[in-house]
This record gives C-alpha cells, structure tokens and sequence, in this order.
C-alpha cells in the first residue's frame, strides 16, 4: 500500500516534518539490518485515537533491542509517551504507528557495539493488510520454499528489521504466483507463521496457534485473540502443527497488527470452510475490543490525547 504522507515524525526526541525525516547513506542499520520496530493501531475512538496495547507492543520493542544487545536510549515510558504524541500531531481519528530503533550514522563494519542508536516514530493512514473483507471472505495461502529462521541463525522472537528479508521473499513469491499470502515452515517442517502474522487453526471447537518454539513471533493480537476465544469458551493452546493439520483444519484464520484478524479459505488450493463461526466471533469481538467497545478489554486501549 503507497504511503500517505502526515504532518510529523518523531526522531531522537524531535517532532520533524515528514519529508524531514532524513538518515544518511551510510546508516549501520542500512547496510545490515540490525534494527527493532513494531506495528502498532491506533483506531478511532468516542474519546479520541485509541492505541491498542500500546504500552506491551513498546515492552517488546525493549524485548527485540535486548536479544540483539541493542541499548535503547528512552525507556518504555519515554517511548509510550513520544508515541501518543506522534499520533496527536497527526491529527489523524485512526493510524498505523511504527517505531523504529536503530544504528545510526558513524561506524560501519559488522561490530554494532560502537555504534549510536537512533528511534524514531512514524504515523501514517494504513487499511486492512490483507484486505478490508479479509474477515467475511478470506484469503489464499500457499506454504513457503523459503523456511523460517532457525533460532540458532536469525532469532525469529525479535522482531528485527533483518529477518523479514525471509519474509519479504517468501510474501513477493506468493503473490507473483497469485496468493495472497504465504506461510513458512522451521528447519523441522513445522507450520511457523505467516510473513507477518501468527496462525490458528479449529479442530473440534479447539483453536491451535504456533508457539514461540516453532519460529513464531510472540504476537500481542496473538495473544489478544487467545483472551477473547477463552472468554467466549474456546479451548486454545500454544502447540506444534504440521502442513497437513492445515488441509484438514475445520476452519483457520490469522491474526497482526496489520491483518487484524482474517479468515482463510485456502490452503495449497485446499479449500476450507470460510468464514467459520469461531473466526467470525473473535473477529468481530477483537473489532470491539480495539475500539474500546468491550469493558473487559478497556485496558488494552490507549488514548493520545
């Protein structure tokens, strides 16, 4: 999706204007990939720009720059903060925020440890990743040549600007040959994740996602959709699945900040039932939930302003 310019971008501090927002050439992070981010939503809200578990995406991020002995130079509160003030300068009802740390300008070579570390915070209008309908009428996936990271190669639990090359192929591979997404297996040919969402899958009214040991990120709407299916009495668990438990799958659907949550209707041109009654409930109430609809979720959203 092309990017719609707003009116600031945070950097080291600094609220500056978007075309602004300039590193140089020779930025360490540039060349090899050594920096954290996140994705985050903020939606609109009666009370203002509602960002969604703000405060445990930024906890991560602290989580992603310690895995790669990164030293963030703003704690979690500075950058929970510099956040909501990102999003108020846009003056946008809704957006799609990422933060970003990384090795800035004045040493190159692969030692990262001389090297200064830039964050900086961008907010921009963003719709549905794989679709606005991706909920009601589903996508189609193929399994991946490309494989998942080992854990012993690219850590797949930080989320680093590095590792989604391996995404960023496997996506490109999918579409050119007419999917909309794509889903990568680990060195083991265990289902990991998508190229930038986790997957569920329903068998017998029970709900299983990949766990972190499979190669999956830890994903907060992972983890937001695991509450809401237990609160709506759905048995859900963190466990291995193989390519076939997909064919078979009573229903599957996947869930990201950026996808939301949507449905699956093929895999490998194996058709499945879509949209099924689970997906279409968690759906429906994550919808809720982002928006500060649901009481028992009010903490998850927090406001800009």
């Amino acid at each position: 999706m092309p990017l719609t310019p707003t009116e600031k971008i945070w950097m080291n501090g600094q609220m500056v204007d978007w075309d602004d927002a300039r590193i140089h050439i020779l930025t360490h992070t540039l060349h090899y990939g050594t920096g954290v981010f996140e994705g985050i939503r903020a939606y609109a809200t009666p009370d203002g720009p509602g960002i969604f578990r703000l405060t445990d995406h930024i906890v991560r991020m602290h989580a992603s720059a310690q895995i790669m002995m990164m030293d963030l130079p703003y704690s979690v509160e500075e950058l929970v903060d510099a956040t909501k003030a990102t999003v108020a300068a846009t003056g946008l009802p809704s957006c799609y925020i990422r933060p970003i740390a990384y090795y800035g300008y004045g040493e190159m070579g692969l030692n990262t440890l001389p090297c200064s570390v830039d964050v900086a915070i961008a907010c921009w209008p963003w719709g549905g990743y794989l679709g606005d309908n991706a909920l009601t009428e589903g996508v189609r996936m193929k399994i991946s040549s490309w494989t998942r990271h080992d854990h012993n190669i690219m850590p797949p639990a930080a989320k680093t600007t590095g590792n989604y090359v391996n995404s960023s192929l496997a996506k490109v591979e999918a579409l050119k040959a007419g999917y909309d997404e794509a889903i990568l297996l680990n060195p083991q040919g265990f289902v990991a994740e998508c190229t930038g969402e986790n997957i569920f899958v329903a068998r017998g009214g029970r709900l299983i996602s990949p766990p972190v040991s499979s190669g999956a990120l830890e994903g907060i709407t992972q983890d937001s959709v695991m509450t809401i299916a237990r609160d709506l009495g759905i048995d859900v668990t963190l466990d291995t699945l193989a390519r076939s438990d997909l064919y078979v799958a009573d229903e599957m659907f996947v869930s990201g900040t950026a996808a939301e949550v949507a449905a699956v209707r093929s895999v490998d041109d194996r058709q499945l039932p879509c949209p099924g009654p689970i997906t279409l409930a968690i759906g429906e109430e994550y919808g809720r939930a982002v928006r500060g609809e649901v009481d028992r979720y009010k903490d998850w959203v927090e406001h800009a302003t």
